[in-house]
């Protein structure tokens, strides 16, 4: 008999060993989350930026450097009439890059024939009736940006910038 109450004792022992194992993992897991959200409390107060300090950051990324405007020679374009009148049209146009670093437009300056040739070879195609209208002429800066930047590449044009336009 007595080694059965000794057992019972143990058996006692262990199912109160193991409801302390329990208490002690919540200690542990309380203790940590407590820990946890100390540390991100303390972040959100102290490590965080001020509104000054984040409207500077993002003045500061809004400011471009001022951009460099690289001007084209006049050109005079024979247009393609597609055969409806007697006499050719003739467009002058007078073109400006627009460049944002000012390193670029040197390696851009030695390339203005090519992107001249460029563009007088893409312009002598179009008709008067291509330019109508903002979207013409809209479609005409997109083509004409493309084109100067396979030209000039790997430098990188910004915009091209119309100074005139005439289409007689």
């Amino acid at each position: 008999m007595a080694k059965k109450a000794k057992t019972e004792d143990e058996g006692a022992s262990g199912e109160e060993a193991s409801k302390g194992g329990k208490k002690k993992l919540i200690i542990i897991i309380a203790t940590v989350a407590l820990l946890a959200a100390g540390g991100g409390g303390y972040w959100f107060l102290f490590k965080r930026h001020s509104p000054e300090q984040v409207a500077a950051a993002e003045a500061a990324a809004k400011a471009k450097k001022p951009a460099t405007f690289l001007e084209m020679k006049d050109m005079m374009i024979g247009m393609s009439n597609g055969g409806q009148q007697d006499r050719q049209p003739i467009m002058k146009i007078k073109v400006v890059l627009e460049i944002g670093d000012p390193k670029v437009s040197e390696e851009v300056k030695p390339l203005l024939p090519r992107v001249e040739d460029a563009f007088q070879v893409f312009m002598r195609e179009l008709r008067p009736s291509d330019l109508e209208g903002s979207a013409g002429m809209y479609r005409l800066k997109e083509e004409l940006l493309r084109r100067v930047n396979m030209t000039v590449y790997p430098a990188k044009v910004d915009a091209v910038l119309f100074k005139e336009l005439l289409v007689q």
